[in-house]
């Protein structure tokens, strides 16, 4: 594949979503398709804190601190949602895959201990993390910002919300599948020329 024509050095921000990880399979093979196809491009995905207002402070601090670089988004499920208030605040390109829409009513049911999947943290969700969550809820999107991929077969998150949401912008919704998106490596070459990569 070509190299980007951008002259900024590029850089992805991948956001884990719900007690979830660098370590999950969409990261990771995510992580592993750019350093192939795109080795010039930098791939950044952190461990996001569990509350949501230090989710956003890290994302916030990690863009500041490098504004050299050309970033792009990357989120999926919660890391959507968080994907999209960073897309509107700092005017960058989202690709989200299975974006939450509404988590403040989903975390409704998560209230009390919860435990992070892959590094076995413990944490407590509150009625502080709704709160959070609705604070940073945009009600009016930049339509051109976005790539959104949906699965119709999604046995967490109603695909509907987010073709909703988002129906002015470039959307992929497949029939069947789930949350976890389903022959999800199939979207990278599509993310990539999304973002102007190819």
């Amino acid at each position: 594949m070509p190299k980007s024509k951008s002259k900024s050095p590029i850089s992805i921000l991948y956001l884990h979503g719900f007690k979830s990880s660098p370590q999950s399979v969409k990261a990771q093979q995510s992580q592993a398709f750019f350093a192939q196809h795109y080795p010039e491009v930098s791939f950044h995905c952190p461990q996001l804190p569990n509350a949501p207002v230090e989710a956003i402070k890290l994302l916030e601090n990690i863009i500041n601190a490098h504004p050299e670089q050309n970033w792009l988004l990357m989120g999926s499920s919660l890391g959507g949602y968080y994907a999209t208030y960073m897309a509107e605040k700092f005017g960058l390109k989202a690709a989200i895959i299975n974006p939450a829409v509404k988590p403040y009513e989903l975390l409704v049911d998560y209230l009390g201990e919860q435990e992070n999947m892959y590094t076995q943290e413990k944490f407590f969700v509150d009625q502080q993390h709704i709160a959070q969550l609705k604070a940073i809820m945009c009600t009016k999107i930049t339509k051109k910002l976005y790539l959104v991929m949906a699965q119709t077969g999604d046995e967490v998150l109603d695909y509907q919300q987010a073709v909703d949401k988002y129906k002015n912008s470039q959307l992929i919704v497949q029939q069947g599948g789930d949350h976890s998106f389903i022959d999800y490596q199939k979207m990278l070459a599509p993310i990539a020329q999304f973002f102007q990569l190819v």
